[in-house]
């Protein structure tokens, strides 16, 4: 039975409602003695206070997409099928325009709170060797007569550490904010990509590269990169590509954009940070020299070029929003920084801020992008 799926939350329910009716009605009528009375009737109340938090606990997260599978949950999924060290550009030395066309074959997305329109594959990256999940979302010129010689800008949203590639989707409705606006030419016709990021079990990657553990970020700026232009009318070119995300997945969309100006030209972090150690899960926060090469601030401080990419940083007080500005402080033409403070509260740490941050990231990342 699916961890997320609608027969598990009624069954979570009738499990309560069981729950509940087994003291009122069985309460007085125990039999035998006292300490039998006793455990028995303490067996119940265990059974009620059990079964109501499994029942809030997937309400939580089937709301904030915190884990798909049962696997996600116990800590026991591997996507990771080798972990070569693949070099300073985690290409392996390889020519990825080269390398055979991915076409992907991708059907309607089985889960239905991620709304209309997402199509989901299962992608084997052929550099990085991860395997996991991908959800694509076209925009509705995509299928337009008028725009059929025409490539889309893309971006790659990521979700927090535990998080759902789902959640861009269903919890921050980002495919149904953002359809409306895109109608009415406010925003840009943007590709929406959200591929897995949970790949060891209950270890954040940190979406890095680490030789003998996992190439997440290969699996995310070359496996997944090259599969969508090669399976969509997307841009091939850094220009038409950009990397978002909220929580861990923001510091992951900073250090991304940064590290790579080859392929990306913006990217946006909400509420996210800078020390990897911000998420202490992590396995770029193991070890002082992992903290240091996976620290986006400290990767603009010591780069000898600039890059060329615009930056989105929101977040609160104490929440990504120093992280922000220090980034701004040490950025150097071309990289342009653009920090919004989310006020006291707002709503803190939590999806609600983020779906209403949506339509604001994507006006400005329609500035930042041509296709």
């Amino acid at each position: 039975m699916s961890l997320t799926g609608t027969p598990f939350f009624l069954t979570t329910i009738a499990l309560v409602v069981v729950a509940l009716a087994l003291p009122l009605t069985l309460w007085g009528r125990v039999r035998g003695p006292r300490l039998v009375r006793q455990l028995t009737r303490l067996v119940m109340l265990l059974f009620a206070q059990v079964t109501s938090i499994v029942m809030v606990f997937v309400i939580v997260n089937n709301s904030n997409g915190l884990f798909d599978t049962w696997a996600d949950l116990l800590g026991t999924g591997d996507h990771v099928e080798e972990a070569a060290d693949l070099g300073p550009d985690g290409t392996g030395g390889k020519a990825v325009d080269e390398q055979p066309k991915v076409v992907q074959k991708f059907k309607p997305a089985s889960d239905r709170r991620m709304g209309p329109g997402v199509q989901e594959t299962r992608l084997k990256g052929r550099i990085s060797g991860v395997e996991g999940e991908v959800y694509v979302w076209l925009p509705p010129q995509y299928d337009d007569p008028a725009y059929k010689d025409r490539k889309f800008p893309v971006v790659e949203v990521l979700p927090g550490f535990p998080g759902s590639a789902k959640a861009w989707f269903g919890t921050l409705d980002v495919n149904t904010q953002l359809k409306p606006l895109m109608e009415k030419g406010e925003v840009a016709p943007f590709i929406v990509v959200a591929p897995r990021t949970t790949l060891l079990g209950d270890t954040d990657t940190g979406c890095a590269n680490t030789p003998g553990k996992v190439n997440a970020d290969t699996w995310l700026s070359v496996d997944v990169r090259k599969m969508v232009t090669d399976t969509f009318r997307a841009s091939e070119k850094p220009d038409g590509w950009a990397v978002a995300g909220y929580s861990a997945g923001a510091h992951c969309a900073t250090k991304l954009a940064v590290a790579h100006p080859d392929r990306y030209r913006a990217g946006v972090s909400l509420s996210g940070y800078n020390d990897p150690i911000g998420e202490p899960g992590s396995l770029t926060a193991r070890t002082p020299e992992l903290r240091e090469a996976n620290n986006p601030l400290k990767m603009l401080q010591r780069a000898t070029t600039p890059p060329h990419v615009a930056l989105f940083l929101s977040g609160a007080e104490g929440d990504g929003y120093q992280g922000g500005l220090a980034i701004k402080q040490a950025a150097k033409a071309p990289t342009t920084v653009h920090v919004s403070m989310i006020p006291a509260g707002a709503g803190g740490h939590g999806t609600a801020v983020w779906r209403r941050q949506v339509p604001e990231v994507f006006k400005w990342l329609t500035k930042q992008v041509t296709y």
